[in-house]
């Protein structure tokens, strides 16, 4: 791999970047082992942010690179249309057996984005199979964020991935975010107030009826828009409202899912199951593009019941690649024999510590942790939202550490084999970031 500077950047249209800002004063990255990656000039950098969430095992972990590697050169690519390989069903039975058996089924995809459109194809398919065919109305919740596809940004509700792509799918509905700064500042886990907001559900059933409602799609806990965590019991009474009207739950897990809370899933961490849950990211360790949408019992045989034939006409060329089942298959392996999960939870509580040692610190107005995930609010600069965090993200990088930001909220989800040494590098090298911005 070249570990040089290119000699242009022009060509390359870059996703979700301040492309003209970029160019000017370019991050690159070489390299990454373990906690850290190395940047073309040779620094050390470390990853307070598992790359985009999705290295829970650390980088260039041995297992999974080796596993890649052997398959490669064994099955460079296989159909799953009319075909298959072992190592896609290999793969799923263990996946069922990581859920507990809580889930029945799992269908393949590339990505989140993908998941999420899946999903709710899933969930519009699921009732026209049932002979319910108006249930075609899908309810996302403001802030949320389900990655790019028409249908992810249709149920999202961050405006900025919205606004330049026209009215999106119709009969779209949302409920309301429930970050409250007044109320729940400073919170560890659960906020205490707003599991009252799960009750809007009940309004817009009352808006719309329940016989037009497909599904509910929610984050468990809101990730890019900045780590919302749910009011205690809010979770478990949407839950309780969707089973009352006959409509799916499906739980967005690309961020959450794979032991981001410390727990496999977060329907594991806060006791709720899903009808349907969408994965990513960590399930690969982020080696090889991969997303998943794990589904009960119920939904799948409603589609075995149709007469004999293909039952969902839905899927991608590279749904259950050889490369990525290689690499989930190995992910898991690392899991279990490494203890990937038992050493998040060991740190979680220094963690959490150190996170909330930064309040009062300039600027900072709200503190929120769960899990291995933390959320930073700071003050807005006036009529610059987003300056403020931005100049912090950038002073980080110069200063070894990567973090995340979204608006003026700085995300940190660090790869879960961290120490308490690595805690104290990132939170110690922030904190002299945030005491001298602007």
């Amino acid at each position: 791999m070249n570990e040089s500077r290119p000699t242009s950047m022009s060509a390359f249209w870059m996703p979700f970047t301040n492309n003209r800002d970029f160019k000017a004063d370019p991050r690159l990255l070489v390299s990454a082992e373990g906690m850290y990656y190395k940047d073309v000039d040779g620094n050390s950098v470390l990853d307070g942010t598992a790359g985009l969430w999705c290295v829970p095992c650390g980088h260039a972990q041995p297992r999974i690179t080796q596993a890649v590697s052997e398959m490669v050169g064994q099955l460079d690519f296989a159909p799953t249309f009319q075909m298959g390989h072992p190592a896609a069903f290999d793969l799923a039975e263990q996946l069922m057996e990581y859920t507990g058996h809580k889930f029945g089924h799992v269908f393949y995809t590339n990505s989140g984005s993908e998941a999420v459109d899946t999903a709710l194809k899933m969930a519009l398919a699921y009732h026209r199979a049932r002979g319910e065919g108006g249930r075609t109305r899908l309810i996302g919740r403001e802030r949320g964020y389900h990655g790019v596809g028409f249908g992810g940004l249709s149920v999202g509700g961050i405006g900025n991935n919205r606004k330049s792509f026209g009215p999106l799918l119709p009969g779209v509905d949302h409920l309301p975010h429930t970050h409250n700064l007044l109320k729940n500042a400073f919170s560890r886990g659960e906020p205490d107030f707003g599991a009252d907001l799960a009750d809007e559900l009940e309004r817009l059933v009352t808006l719309h009826d329940a016989s037009t409602i497909a599904a509910v799609i929610v984050e468990p806990v809101s990730g890019s828009t900045g780590v919302l965590v749910p009011p205690k019991g809010y979770l478990k009474r949407l839950r309780e409202i969707c089973d009352k009207h006959g409509i799916l739950l499906i739980f967005d897990e690309v961020i959450t899912g794979f032991g981001r809370l410390c727990t496999p899933f977060a329907s594991d961490y806060f006791g709720v199951e899903p009808d349907m849950m969408t994965t990513a990211k960590g399930l690969t360790n982020g080696v090889v593009p991969m997303g998943a949408v794990f589904s009960k019992r119920f939904i799948h045989d409603a589609f075995m019941e149709a007469p004999a034939g293909i039952e969902l006409f839905h899927g991608y060329t590279y749904s259950g690649h050889p490369l990525a089942c290689a690499a989930s298959l190995a992910t898991l392996e690392v899991f279990r024999e490494q203890g990937i999960i038992e050493n998040a939870r060991s740190v979680q509580p220094y963690f959490e510590d150190a996170l909330h040692a930064l309040r009062g610190l300039p600027h900072v107005i709200d503190l929120r942790s769960i899990g291995l995930v933390a959320g930073i609010e700071l003050e807005p600069i006036a009529g610059k939202p987003g300056a403020r965090a931005y100049s912090a993200f950038k002073k980080a990088f110069a200063d070894g550490i990567l973090i995340r930001v979204t608006g003026d909220i700085i995300a940190l989800s660090p790869p879960l084999i961290l120490d308490k040494q690595h805690i104290d590098e990132l939170f110690g090298k922030l904190a002299n970031v945030l005491k001298h911005l602007d």
